[in-house]
């Protein structure tokens, strides 16, 4: 019996194996590694702050979901040896037949100096991608009576592109909200020059941002964060000043996979081809989500896309047949411009798909259908609309 090893429990990984053990049943054994048996709801890190959601709503014991054809293995991976189709994990080594790389992003504030510090011991920096920091943030917007509020954007691929941009509109509608918008000013700094990459999502944005007087601040990477004068520093020297600071932290690929293993290559993400999602050395090694190097937006729902193809392309490969599957570089992103107002960003490897429009509708899709969707239908490894 051929056995299937993924590694991540996150939404590509459960996902994947959730499908692969419905349609192989007994023809194949899979097994899931993560270190943690939580499942968080990643999305919901930039809403609750601001109470848009409920933080015992956001997190499951990721076995729940798991078919029980699928066992579930605690562990900490810290290699993996393609040659001898091994895994190393803290307290033992796993064979495998086939792999499926799903280990994520690593979140790594202690790369820019003094985020990490800042956060720990201020009640200014909120690098809100982390829980903790998510929940800090919502009591520091509680205490904020007016002053500088900044978001900054690191140089390195992120999870999910829009949050620091979502962030910044519902600060800015918040503080309208709490009555203190005339005592803020909102700033966005990134590396880059333009708020958001994809047209005709960049020129609505640019309106909106412009109509409600938030800054970008374009071409500005952060180096460090000197938190006690409250400033970030740029490479090229520029000084940014804060009263409140929600940095989006630095993102890696897994040191289990960039250093334990040759499956990134010299880079940061497991390297395969962009739309079979098959390693490019090692053919029986598949990548999902944002362990892979595919050059598309990082999204649960680019995972969602990636998981038909895979288990397709996977199935085939096993039966030895050839691999039709294709992915596109289908990414979505609900871009919340305001309480009660989204507008939708779903766009491919070459083009922009949906009309830039806010609309209420887009609001109730992601704050009240989506959540449950993803838990009930998706994790599960059901989707009526691959």
């Amino acid at each position: 019996m051929d056995h299937i090893v993924v590694l991540g429990a996150g939404v590509g990984g459960a996902m994947s194996a959730n499908m692969l053990d419905r349609r192989l049943g007994d023809d194949a054994r899979i097994t899931v590694v993560d270190k943690s048996t939580k499942h968080a709801y990643q999305p919901s890190f930039y809403l609750l702050p601001f109470g848009y959601m409920e933080s015992e709503e956001q997190f499951r014991d990721v076995r729940e979901v798991m078919r029980s054809g699928v066992e579930f293995v605690q562990d900490a991976v810290t290699g993996v040896d393609p040659d001898a189709k091994t895994v190393d994990l803290g307290e033992e080594s796993l064979s495998y037949d086939y792999l499926i790389a799903g280990l994520g992003h690593r979140l790594a504030a202690e790369a820019t100096p003094g985020m990490l510090e800042g956060w720990q011991e201020t009640d200014s920096v909120f690098p809100f991608y982390y829980y903790e920091a998510a929940m800090d943030m919502r009591e520091g917007l509680a205490e904020f009576d007016g002053g500088t509020f900044v978001v900054s954007v690191p140089d390195t691929s992120i999870k999910c592109g829009g949050a620091p941009l979502k962030m910044t509109m519902l600060a800015e509608d918040y503080f309208r909200r709490q009555g203190i918008r005339d005592e803020v000013d909102l700033v966005m700094t990134k590396p880059g020059d333009a708020v958001f990459g994809v047209s005709p999502y960049r020129e609505k944005l640019e309106e909106i941002w412009a109509d409600r007087d938030i800054e970008f601040r374009g071409n500005f990477t952060v180096e460090a964060v000197d938190y006690e004068s409250q400033e970030i520093r740029s490479t090229a020297g520029d000084v940014q000043a804060y009263d409140f600071y929600a940095p989006v932290p630095p993102q890696y690929g897994q040191k289990a996979l960039t250093e334990g293993s040759p499956l990134t290559g010299n880079g940061e993400y497991v390297t395969v081809d962009e739309h079979t999602l098959q390693h490019t050395e090692y053919p029986d090694v598949f990548g999902i989500g944002d362990a892979a190097d595919t050059p598309n937006a990082k999204t649960a729902a680019a995972a969602r896309k990636q998981a038909h193809v895979l288990v397709d392309n996977l199935a085939d490969h096993m039966a030895d047949k050839r691999m039709t599957a294709g992915y596109e570089g289908y990414a979505a992103c609900p871009l919340l411009t305001k309480k009660g107002k989204a507008m939708i960003a779903e766009f491919d490897y070459e083009e922009s798909i949906s009309a830039p429009v806010e609309s209420r509708l887009n609001w109730i899709l992601d704050i009240n259908v989506l959540p449950s969707v993803y838990w009930d239908a998706w994790l599960r490894g059901y989707d009526p609309l691959p």
